[in-house]
């Protein structure tokens, strides 16, 4: 098979998309004046929730600070355990640390990729005070199986979705099905406000206490305080991780063109779908792609090294998602032996996926693949 040179999609692994508007309401924001958090980040909240249908949303400024203060709206603090995936961004990771809890390593579905119920039983802990399961590349996971058994434990459920905007769990979008769910709207997510984070809190008294939380433990909102002399600072150590007029701007653009993303981002990783069949060296991890929004589309090879050796030399944009934490040196007092995920560290390569891609780009990827699984001598 020969490769047929790619454009310049195949030579980025991610990349932002823009529908051609957000440069306008960035441009409105800046004349108005008011560049903080004011009614344009309300309205960028309230259309995240009628999309995923909550009542509520709260906004704040990046996908590591939406997990970091739901841990601290969950109560998570010092001496407890949160188990979670190594297989994850190490923002996850360190969110935990920031409450002075302990990250109880655990073991990922080969086939998926995502912590599932069986892995979080075997890392169960008598300190176990929650629970973050990461949606890894936009799917969804089901840990209905141990409802019960958490819940009697008094353990909450924290989705990291930072992946999986617009992703589905049965008939409804992830974020609707009572868990708290933090997404990220970083540049090269589903939705991107340049830098964001969302928060599904589960009743009104947590939206109230993470809106406080998100500036600094104050109760009353801009309005309010511009109104009065004073104002309340009701909780200690808390952030400023308030989202911009800014970035919501760009936000409440991404999402009037959402139906959009996620048709082509499904239609993307068909096609690799389809395109791979003739590689069988290399197996696309599943992302569920008729109830998800892909936000990756990663394969495993054997000498994965060396193919992403190859790969890079030839133009194309691969990358690792992720280096194992449990074996990163600042993780390190927290290492248990996670055999699957140490042999899936060795083995996962993330392809170029992103709006930007066409199909010859796709093509030129796969052909590519498969020459550098012909160089490595592994393939059949």
């Amino acid at each position: 098979m020969t490769a047929t040179p790619a454009g310049p999609g195949a030579g980025r692994n991610a990349s932002p998309y823009l529908y051609g508007t957000e440069q306008a309401a960035v441009a409105r924001v800046l004349a108005s004046g008011h560049y903080g958090h004011t009614s344009t980040v309300e309205e960028f909240e309230e259309g995240v929730a009628r999309l995923l249908g909550v009542e509520d949303a709260v906004a704040v400024s990046s996908g590591t600070a939406a997990v970091h203060t739901a841990l601290v709206a969950a109560g998570i603090t010092t001496g407890m355990d949160v188990i979670v995936p190594s297989l994850t961004f190490c923002a996850t990771i360190q969110a935990i640390l920031h409450c002075g809890a302990r990250p109880r390593f655990a073991e990922v579905n080969p086939d998926t990729l995502c912590m599932d119920a069986p892995a979080v039983l075997d890392a169960l802990t008598d300190t176990t005070t929650a629970v973050m399961p990461v949606l890894y590349g936009g799917r969804a996971v089901d840990l209905r199986p141990i409802d019960d058994l958490l819940a009697e434990r008094g353990i909450t459920v924290i989705e990291d979705a930072a992946h999986a905007f617009g992703s589905y769990q049965g008939l409804h979008r992830v974020g609707a099905t009572g868990r708290l769910t933090c997404f990220s709207f970083g540049p090269i997510k589903n939705l991107t406000c340049g830098q964001g984070g969302m928060i599904i809190p589960r009743t009104r008294a947590e939206a109230r206490r993470i809106r406080s939380l998100r500036l600094l433990g104050v109760v009353e909102s801009a309005s309010q305080r511009a109104a009065s002399t004073t104002y309340q600072v009701t909780t200690p150590g808390a952030f400023r991780y308030q989202m911009s007029a800014i970035n919501a701007a760009i936000g409440s653009v991404q999402l009037a063109h959402f139906a959009t993303a996620q048709a082509v981002r499904k239609y993307l990783w068909r096609s690799y779908q389809t395109a791979l069949r003739s590689v069988p060296d290399a197996i696309l991890v599943d992302v569920d792609v008729d109830h998800s929004v892909p936000h990756l589309a990663v394969v495993k090879v054997p000498d994965r090294d060396r193919v992403w050796a190859y790969m890079r030399e030839k133009g194309i944009g691969v990358g690792v998602h992720y280096p194992p934490n449990h074996e990163q040196p600042a993780f390190s007092p927290w290492h248990r032996p996670l055999p699957v995920t140490e042999r899936l560290g060795q083995q996962i390569m993330t392809l170029p996926f992103h709006q930007h891609l066409t199909s010859d780009d796709i093509r030129y990827v796969v052909s590519t693949l498969q020459q550098a699984l012909d160089t490595s001598g592994v393939s059949r």
